[in-house]
């Protein structure tokens, strides 16, 4: 059993309830600068220890993992720390927003020889695992392209204050889960070009970036993917369709997992027709809070993941190095967003003296 601390209790609150739920993970303390929350998290939890100094975490010795929730542009600084007292860390994605940090982190953790994981939570539902077990299997024959999309109706976000700063992009905070699907069957983009806007629902609420996003891949091999964000606008009714998605299209098959609706479509190989659904049990594992806000079942599927890879000795991915590789591909769709021309990933790895 691997102990385990958790910093940043807004996201954290889901990571809270995995930890709690599991039975090979020990939760030893959680931290957030925000004592009030401190103190409602404990209050719902039952915890009878909280504390708003992260040196806490840092300085106990019988910490094994630090989970780090915090602000994007927090992660790199929470993660250092973590790794220079030893600690192995999770850190929730977007991995870090700054990458002339990525070169020392990936030194550090090989130095300190200790393990990090990002936590890409849309890879551990249920219907994109079933999903990627069936690839594996070669259910649907070699890949030949991916479709992914996000498409939500977040207006509640934008009467947030912290939604309408210009730093705020739905191409870190939103994107990068469908992203990180094409990272998971296709690693080697090479380039990318994509065009977005602000939609008229984001220019009335005064957001300063875009909203509205299509973008298109080319891997280094030649297959070609495609992802879609569409972030203030209705959707369309889960019968019809998901709010996010993976699309594998193979060379005797296809397949797609959707995530919220937990359901998965695939053709076979054999020319097979399946529709796979899953009920009640799945949902309240998956979706233990209010609506579909916190999905605390893919926190507790991936750390228990983590766990077993420290005490077993593999490699969970995504791991620092992956990590870093997808954000120099939202780098290069951000530059792209900005340039509205053909941006290749190496050029932005080659300016940090990245080899990733």
């Amino acid at each position: 059993m691997q102990n385990i601390a958790i910093l940043g209790l807004g996201e954290g609150r889901s990571a809270i309830s995995a930890v709690l739920t599991s039975s090979r993970l020990n939760l030893v303390n959680i931290c957030d600068r925000n004592e009030d929350l401190c103190i409602q998290r404990a209050e719902e939890f039952n915890l009878r220890t909280y504390t708003t100094d992260y040196e806490e975490l840092l300085d106990n010795p019988d910490i094994d993992i630090i989970a780090i929730y915090t602000p994007d542009n927090l992660h790199a600084t929470h993660v250092k720390q973590a790794l220079a007292k030893g600690k192995h860390v999770v850190c929730t994605k977007p991995f870090i927003h700054d990458l002339s940090l990525a070169k020392e982190l990936t030194e550090l953790a090989e130095t300190q020889q200790r393990k990090v994981f990002v936590g890409q939570s849309s890879r551990f539902f249920e219907p994109m695992k079933r999903q990627r077990a069936d690839f594996e299997e070669g259910v649907i024959g070699d890949l030949i392209t991916i479709e992914a999309y996000y498409h939500a109706d977040h207006h509640w976000f934008l009467s947030k204050e912290w939604s309408l700063r210009s730093d705020f992009k739905w191409l870190y905070g939103g994107l990068s889960h469908p992203v990180d699907f094409i990272r998971w069957y296709m690693p080697d983009i090479e380039e990318v070009v994509g065009f977005g806007m602000i939609s008229p629902n984001g220019i009335e609420a005064g957001l300063k970036n875009e909203d509205t996003m299509h973008f298109i891949f080319r891997a280094r091999d030649g297959r070609v993917a495609r992802v879609s964000g569409v972030y203030t606008s209705p959707t369309q009714p889960p019968t019809r369709d998901s709010r996010m998605s993976c699309i594998l299209r193979g060379t005797y098959g296809a397949s797609q997992a959707d995530y919220h609706e937990l359901r998965y479509a695939v053709t076979t190989r054999s020319g097979e027709e399946k529709m796979i659904t899953w009920g009640d049990h799945y949902k309240n594992y998956y979706f233990r809070f209010e609506g579909q806000s916190h999905h605390a079942g893919e926190y507790q599927n991936y750390l228990e993941y983590f766990a077993d890879s420290i005490e077993q000795g593999f490699t969970a991915y995504p791991d620092i190095r992956e990590g870093v590789g997808t954000v120099a591909l939202l780098h290069a769709m951000d530059r792209s967003l900005q340039s509205g021309k053909i941006i290749k990933v190496y050029d932005i790895l080659q300016e940090q003296n990245l080899n990733i």
